[in-house]
C-alpha cells in the first residue's frame, strides 16, 4: 500500500504541517496539529480516500487548507513515523486473498495479511504486526476468547505478556531476601493492610502509634520497596517503564510487573517480613502534620483487612476475627483519619473516592453478569486520607531538599469550564454560586453540597471533566482538586512507574547521594512518557467499560429509566442513568420538535420550542446497543 496520498481540493488558505492521525469509526479521520498560530490544537478533516494508507497515531506531514466556512481539511499526507506496532482485526477475503479488517478506530480499510503459513478463515480474529504496507499474523484468537479485550489492548498499544528474559529476571529477584540490614525494624509495630478481598498486589500498609502527652500521634505509611528488587536499567525495569502503569480492564488486569513478583514477593501479605519505604507523620490534635520522616524499613503485616470489615468497625464498632491481633490500635486509626479530615476540610478540595459502577462476572463462564453501584465507605475514605497525607508529605520532603521529584499537578480550571459546571449544578437543583473564580474552599463546599444526593454520580462526572486531567512533571506546582500545595505519587510502586521513580530518588538520597539536578530534564522526559501511557491506559479502561455496558444493556432494550444529561454534542445528548451509572446517546434525530443545534459552549441543544441543557433530568428508553462501538442508544419517553 502507498503511504502518500493526494487531493484535488481547492484551498482558501493552506500551509504545510506535521500532525497526528485520529481515525473515526465511520471511516474518516482528523489530523491533530499542535502549535497552531492561535495556540490551540488545530483539527483538520481527513476524507476517507486520503486516510486509507494510514493508521491511528501515525505522525504525518500534510497540507491543511481552510475553506470559506472556517473548516480545515488535510491532504497530501506522507508518513513520518508509525509508533503503532500491532493491530487487531478480523480476516476477510479480497479476490481470494486474505486481508485483515482492522479495528475501525485504527484504520478505515482492509490490509493484505501475511498469515505466515497459519490456516486462517474469514471471520477469524487475529493480532498482527505491521510490516511495510501489510500486516503479518502474530497469533490467532482461540474460539470463545473475548475479542473485545484483544481489540482494546491492540488499539491502545498495551502490553499483554512479558518476554521470557523479563520473567527470568523477575524469578531471579525472588532470590533476594527480605533482610533487616541497616533498616529500621518495625516488625513489632502493629501493622495492617486494607484492600478489596480480590486485591493481590498489596503495596501499602499502615500503623498508628498512640498519642503522646502533647496529644500528637504518629501515622506510619509503609510502602513496598520495589526499587530494592527491580534494578534501574534492567530488562525487568525496561518492561515496567514501557508499560508505566497497570491497566484494569474490568475482569482482566495487565500488570506493570510480572505476577511472580507483584502478587507475592513484593506484596505486603500478612505474617511475612517485607522490605518497605516508610513515611512517618506526626499529626497533632488539630490534624496538622507537624513533622515527617522517611526511612527504609522492614515490616510484618499483622492482619490483612478488607474495606467492609474496617467500615463495620469505624461505623459500628464491630471487631472482625482477622482484626483481633490489632484490636487495641484500631481506635487510633479512626482518630488519625478524623484529624486529617478536619485539617483537609479546612483547605477545601474534593473527595477522590466516588461511587462507581463495578461489573460482576459469572465464575464458570467468565462472562459479564451484571453491574453494581459501589459507594465509597468510611474505610475507603480513611485509606484515602492516609495515602494523600503520605504523598503530600513526601512531595514537600523532596522539594525542601531540592530533589527532582515527579510531581502530580492539576491546574486551576478554566473559568468557562467553571461556568459550565455551575450551570449543570443549577439544572440539577443545586446552587453553586462560585463567582468569577473557583477556589479550593468553594470547591470543597460544593463537594459537601452534592455528597449523598441522587444526582451525585452525574455531578461528579461533570465536576471531574471541569477540573481537567492531572499530569506528572518535575516542575513543582499545586494539585487543585486536592487543594494540595505539593503532591506526588509514592504509595503504589507495584502498579505505577512514577511511584517507583520517586522511590529510587528517595533511596539514593537516604544512602548519601547529593549530586541531583533540580528539575532534571531526563526525569521530565520520563514524565512525558508516563503521562502518555497513563492516558492510553485510561482510554483503554473506558473503552472496555463501554463495551461491557453495551453487552449488558442488550438485555434491557425496551426498558425505561430515569437519567440526567451530562454532555451535549452536535449529534445528540449524552445521558447517564441514575440507577446503573450507565451512559448512552440520545440522538438529536430522536428528539421531537426539532431541528436542534448546540450552543457555542455545547452546554445546551436549542430547538424552536424546547432546549435541552446539561444537568436536566430525562426519562429515556433503551433502543439499541452496539458492542463493537461500545454504544447504547436511547429514545425519549414522554
Amino acid at each position: 500500500m502507498s503511504q502518500t496520498s493526494s487531493s484535488t481540493s481547492l484551498p482558501v488558505t493552506s500551509r504545510s504541517v506535521t500532525g497526528r492521525v485520529d481515525v473515526h469509526p465511520r471511516g474518516f479521520g482528523f489530523l491533530s496539529v499542535q502549535g497552531a498560530p492561535s495556540g490551540e490544537v488545530l483539527s483538520a478533516f481527513i476524507p476517507p480516500p486520503e486516510l486509507g494508507p494510514f493508521l491511528a497515531d501515525d505522525v504525518v506531514s500534510a497540507t491543511v487548507s481552510q475553506a470559506a466556512d472556517g473548516r480545515w481539511s488535510a491532504s497530501g499526507l506522507s508518513l513520518l513515523q508509525r509508533p503503532r506496532e500491532h493491530v487487531y482485526g478480523e480476516v476477510v477475503l479480497r479476490k481470494g486473498a486474505p486481508h485483515l479488517r482492522i479495528d475501525n478506530e485504527v484504520a478505515n480499510t482492509d490490509w493484505p495479511l501475511d498469515a505466515g503459513g497459519t490456516a486462517v478463515q474469514p471471520g477469524d480474529a487475529v493480532v498482527a504486526r505491521i510490516a511495510e504496507g501489510k500486516v503479518a499474523l502474530v497469533y490467532k484468537l482461540e474460539p470463545g476468547v473475548d475479542r473485545s479485550i484483544e481489540r482494546v489492548i491492540a488499539r491502545h498499544a498495551l502490553r499483554r505478556d512479558f518476554a521470557p528474559e523479563v520473567l527470568a529476571e523477575a524469578q531471579a529477584a525472588r532470590a533476594r531476601p527480605h533482610a533487616l540490614g541497616a533498616r529500621r525494624d518495625l516488625r513489632s509495630v502493629p501493622t495492617v493492610t486494607v484492600d478489596a478481598p480480590s486485591t493481590r498486589d498489596i503495596d501499602d500498609a499502615i500503623s498508628v502509634l498512640p498519642a503522646a502527652a502533647d496529644g500528637a500521634l504518629r501515622l506510619l505509611v509503609s510502602i513496598a520497596d520495589v526499587a530494592e528488587f527491580v534494578s534501574e536499567g534492567s530488562v525487568l525495569d525496561q518492561a515496567a517503564r514501557e508499560r508505566a502503569t497497570s491497566v484494569y480492564l474490568a475482569g482482566h488486569v495487565l500488570h506493570m510487573l510480572p505476577q511472580e513478583l507483584s502478587a507475592h514477593w513484593l506484596s505486603l501479605v500478612p505474617n511475612e517480613e517485607r522490605l518497605c519505604l516508610t513515611v512517618e507523620l506526626r499529626i497533632d490534635a488539630e490534624g496538622r502534620v507537624t513533622a515527617a520522616d522517611v526511612y527504609e524499613s522492614i515490616i510484618r503485616s499483622w492482619a490483612r483487612l478488607n474495606y467492609d470489615e474496617v467500615a463495620d468497625f469505624l461505623d459500628k464498632g464491630i471487631v472482625s476475627e482477622p482484626m483481633a491481633p490489632v484490636r487495641e490500635v484500631m481506635p487510633w486509626f479512626r482518630a488519625a483519619a478524623a484529624r486529617l479530615e478536619v485539617a483537609r476540610s479546612g483547605r477545601g478540595g474534593i473527595e477522590m473516592s466516588r461511587e462507581e459502577g463495578r461489573f460482576t462476572f459469572d465464575r464458570e463462564t467468565g462472562q459479564v453478569s451484571g453491574i453494581e453501584n459501589e459507594r465509597p465507605t468510611s474505610a475507603h475514605k480513611m485509606i484515602e486520607r492516609f495515602m494523600v497525607a503520605a504523598n503530600e508529605a513526601i512531595g514537600e520532603w523532596m522539594l525542601t531538599r531540592g530533589l527532582p521529584a515527579l510531581y502530580r499537578i492539576q491546574d486551576e480550571p478554566d473559568p468557562l469550564r467553571v461556568a459550565d459546571l455551575a450551570a449543570f449544578a443549577w439544572n440539577s437543583g443545586f446552587a453553586a454560586g462560585f463567582g468569577g473564580k473557583l477556589s479550593p474552599l468553594a470547591l470543597g463546599a460544593f463537594d459537601r453540597q452534592i455528597s449523598g444526593c441522587t444526582a451525585e454520580p452525574a455531578l461528579r462526572s461533570v465536576l471531574r471533566r471541569s477540573l481537567g486531567p492531572a499530569r506528572y512533571t518535575v516542575v513543582p506546582s499545586g494539585h487543585f482538586g486536592l487543594a494540595a500545595k505539593w503532591y506526588l505519587h509514592f504509595t503504589s510502586p507495584i502498579r505505577r512507574y512514577a511511584d517507583l521513580v520517586v522511590h529510587r530518588i528517595l533511596k539514593q538520597y537516604l544512602r548519601g547521594r547529593r549530586d541531583f539536578t533540580h528539575q532534571d530534564p531526563a526525569v521530565e522526559q520520563l514524565a512525558t512518557h508516563i503521562n502518555a501511557r497513563a492516558r492510553a491506559a485510561s482510554r483503554a479502561e473506558q473503552d472496555r467499560h463501554r463495551v461491557l455496558e453495551a453487552r449488558l444493556m442488550k438485555a434491557h432494550v425496551g426498558k425505561s429509566y430515569p437519567g440526567r444529561i451530562t454532555r451535549v454534542k452536535p449529534f445528540g445528548l449524552i445521558v447517564q442513568l441514575d440507577d446503573m451509572l450507565v451512559e448512552g446517546v440520545l440522538p438529536v434525530d430522536a428528539l421531537p420538535h426539532g431541528p436542534f443545534r448546540p450552543d457555542t459552549r455545547e452546554t445546551s441543544l436549542v430547538g424552536p420550542k424546547r432546549t435541552y441543557t446539561i444537568g436536566m433530568p430525562v426519562q429515556v428508553k433503551v433502543v439499541s446497543t452496539d458492542e463493537l462501538l461500545g454504544r447504547i442508544e436511547f429514545s425519549p419517553v414522554g
